[in-house]
């Protein structure tokens, strides 16, 4: 079995921890709007909707195919730290808000671990995977520091 892989993004963005967290675990309303349509076609909600037990489908597109990964939601640490799970490929992606000193700033990372595939696609996923999914998860924290901004307000919503 090759190594478990691992990247992650993050940025600092002007809100309150708190704020950055109700939009991440709500995925009727605010985890949609941070998702690059580029990449992230469409969020179904399956199951729940708001953090511990949301179970979501999330179409992704990649090399110019999408595909559907059932995604199911936990909360290991509620307020600061968020999982997705995709139980069928045992891939985990990790939202962490860890407030600044001064309060009303966030730093946010989103993080993926997942297992490659063995051969060729392995080697290609270990290549491409890492950097791609920096990129998507940059665009990602973008949006989520455009959202907040357009909101108008860092409090906790």
């Amino acid at each position: 079995m090759s190594p478990l892989q691992h990247t992650a993004a993050h940025a600092v963005i002007p809100a309150t921890a708190g704020r950055i967290y109700a939009i991440l675990v709500d995925y009727h309303q605010g985890h949609p709007q941070i998702l690059p349509k580029k990449f992230f076609s469409r969020l179904e909600v399956e199951e729940g909707g708001i953090g511990e037990g949301t179970v979501i489908r999330v179409h992704v597109r990649q090399f110019g195919r999408e595909r559907v990964i059932r995604m199911q939601v936990a909360e290991p640490e509620p307020g600061r730290m968020l999982t997705e799970t995709d139980p069928e490929s045992g891939l985990v992606t990790t939202f962490v808000v860890t407030p600044l000193l001064d309060g009303q700033s966030t730093q946010v990372t989103i993080a993926t671990a997942w297992q490659p595939p063995r051969g060729i696609a392995g080697i290609f996923n270990r290549l491409v995977m890492p950097r791609m999914l920096r990129y998507v998860y940059a665009q990602e924290l973008r949006q989520l520091a455009e959202y907040v901004a357009a909101d108008g307000s860092g409090e906790e919503g």
